[in-house]
């Protein structure tokens, strides 16, 4: 049976899962009362660094669940994550807007992706 590992796991919860072959990160959010485009760019450093620890990069990215405290940031948070994501390794994803974890976050994005 395949290890279940655990990223960075705290009390309630892990930064990341990695089970066979899959790796599921948790909401990553940026730092609180920044700017969508700052909290955006942390968010995928945040993504990046989990990755490698995974064993995995964006390129494996299979889906991501994007979530906007105010959906007329999209264009806002589309600018930064247009510049991140590889050309050719697009993945799946949806956004929407919901109210998130604390009002000073403005995004929050899941990502499942495979290892590599």
């Amino acid at each position: 049976m395949a290890e279940i590992k655990r990223i960075e796991c705290g009390a309630r919860m892990s930064e990341a899962v990695v089970y066979n072959g899959l790796i599921w990160l948790a909401g990553q959010v940026g730092a609180p009362g920044e700017s969508v485009t700052a909290q955006t760019k942390a968010i995928l450093a945040s993504i990046d660094r989990l990755l490698a620890e995974a064993g995995s990069d964006k390129t494996r990215i299979l889906s991501a669940q994007i979530w906007l405290a105010d959906i007329a940031d999209f264009a806002e948070m589309n600018a930064v994550w247009d510049a991140w994501v590889p050309a050719g390794h697009c993945p799946a994803r949806a956004t929407g807007e919901a109210r998130l974890a604390a009002p000073d976050y403005r995004v929050e994005i899941i990502i499942t992706a495979a290892q590599a």
